[in-house]
């Protein structure tokens, strides 16, 4: 190709491409055809009755819902607030019921009124929906958290370009203090948003400050140690790991049961599903599972840390390896902090929230 300037324009048009393809097929995949995947659901009596309608309702499932039956409501109220279910059909000849918690995935809650609404019109009995664990009334779908989460992202990944790339010339332990702070003003942010402004968190504040700083520093020390190695191109694997990979599997929509094995898998141990997971269970579900979800997001904090280090380790090397003479050397540094500054700026411009 002749012109250099339009081998630069193609070039730089490589990483938004695949951004639209990236993005398409992530969030396409995940949230355009949820089908239940081992939904977990309860029938509650002891009697053979029960036994008998559950396994009718396993039998004509198939691998769609994962049935169990427990003795009694209370015991299936336990069990939709400690999540290991998604909802309870208690069988009556008057009054059918099914008990839901909607905080925990509203469209989990619809899901389990699609298949127990015909086993009560088979009786010609309307069927009674009762939320054991509503959300809060201004979040009245549950699903304020996942774009909780979303702010908080942006406000992590974006910081990466403007900290790698314009803070380059710092050394890497200031660019690891500059990233610690501002991890904790994202941190306020989230939390600013999640309880004075929008209302999601009506107590619980501090844990989801401190759930969201943790968050954002294991994004932004990811980000500081890639930074070294991808330059320009931490932008789109940024992407790729808390944008396309993360949201689709954090459980803020659709959680596992919903979606299909990869995103379902991937729920288990990305940051965003421990996020989103650890302030619903702090939140609504009395602090159930959040030490699991703490673990998730130090864990994910730990390997940015490491990653940093590596990144120092690679860059002190890179700083004593033998140079050429006085007098070009000085053109490269110059040269050097052109072609630096030219990249900061194009980084600063490829970085796009969602």
């Amino acid at each position: 190709m002749r012109s250099p300037a339009l081998r630069h324009a193609l070039t730089h048009l490589i990483a938004p491409l695949l951004m639209c393809l990236g993005m398409g097929l992530a969030y396409m995949g995940a949230f355009v055809t949820p089908e239940p995947h081992q939904l977990p659901v309860a029938v509650v009596g002891g009697a053979p009755e029960a036994k008998a309608l559950a396994g009718a309702v396993q039998d004509s499932a198939g691998d769609k819902l994962d049935v169990r039956t427990v003795d009694t409501r209370a015991e299936a109220v336990d069990l939709l607030k400690s999540r290991a279910i998604t909802g309870a059909y208690v069988p009556d000849a008057k009054s059918p019921e099914l008990v839901v918690a909607t905080a925990s995935s509203d469209m989990g809650a619809l899901a389990v009124q699609r298949v127990f609404t015909p086993l009560a019109a088979e009786q010609g009995l309307p069927l009674k929906v009762t939320d054991a664990v509503p959300p809060v009334a201004d979040d009245p779908s549950g699903q304020g958290l996942f774009f909780l989460l979303i702010a908080v992202s942006i406000g992590s990944y974006a910081s990466v370009a403007a900290i790698g790339a314009a803070g380059g010339a710092l050394p890497m332990r200031i660019r690891a203090l500059l990233t610690l702070g501002v991890s904790a003003v994202v941190g306020g942010i989230g939390a600013l948003l999640a309880g004075p402004v929008f209302h999601l968190a009506h107590h619980g504040l501090a844990g989801v400050f401190g759930m969201a700083w943790l968050y954002s520093a294991g994004i932004l020390f990811i980000g500081l140690g890639l930074h070294t190695f991808l330059k320009r191109w931490t932008t789109l694997t940024m992407m790729v790991l808390f944008v396309m990979l993360n949201f689709t599997s954090s459980g803020g929509l659709f959680r596992p049961e919903l979606q299909n094995g990869f995103f379902g898998t991937l729920h288990s141990f990305w940051n965003g599903a421990g996020f989103v997971e650890g302030a619903r269970g702090l939140l609504y579900f009395g602090g159930d599972g959040l030490a699991r979800n703490i673990t998730t997001l130090a864990a994910w904090l730990l390997a940015g840390l490491a990653l940093t280090a590596l990144a120092a380790v690679h860059e002190r090397g890179r700083e004593g390896a033998p140079t050429v003479a006085a007098e070009p050397r000085t053109e490269v540094r110059e040269d050097a902090g052109e072609e630096a500054g030219a990249e900061a700026e194009e980084e600063a411009e490829e970085t796009v929230g969602v």
